[in-house]
């Protein structure tokens, strides 16, 4: 079992009408903590991204994925799989040819994904404008406190 990961799901409470973010955040044992952890990380999302259209073997998620070692994407592939999110499927030649796909609850997230993308594309210059504010100020303090 992974380190950090409880034997039993932890009750995390409905975040339907009272939403608080505290109810499952500060819990470790919180299952919706760990299933958010686990397909929030960068690594989740490219996988489920490319899977999305089509699925693809390991050496082609490994050359599309810019800078993940096979360790990584290795672990990352063992773990959607083992979510639901993703499927394996070992054809039976030599060497033997393994394809991964999403399922259909891997697809339901992409939806999801796709929604996150596209608000950040929409938003970019904002955000870039932001932090340039913020630098800027951030510069001008430490300049202050000279």
């Amino acid at each position: 079992m992974e380190e950090g990961t409880s034997k039993s799901p932890g009750n995390c409470g409905d975040t339907a009408a009272d939403y608080d973010v505290l109810q499952w955040d500060t819990r470790v044992d919180c299952e919706v903590r760990q299933i958010l952890d686990r397909v929030a990380d960068k690594w989740s999302l490219l996988v489920i991204a490319l899977l999305d259209q089509q699925s693809l073997r390991f050496t082609e998620l490994k050359r599309k994925i810019d800078g993940v070692s096979q360790r990584m994407l290795t672990r990352t592939l063992r773990h959607l799989e083992r979510d639901g999110l993703v499927e394996r499927t070992v054809y039976p030649t030599v060497p033997p040819r393994v394809d991964y796909a999403l399922t259909p609850l891997g697809a339901s997230l992409h939806t999801t994904i796709k929604a996150l993308v596209t608000w950040t594309e929409g938003h970019q210059n904002e955000i870039a404008a932001a932090r340039n504010a913020y630098d800027r100020r951030a510069t001008e303090d430490a300049l202050a406190a000279v």
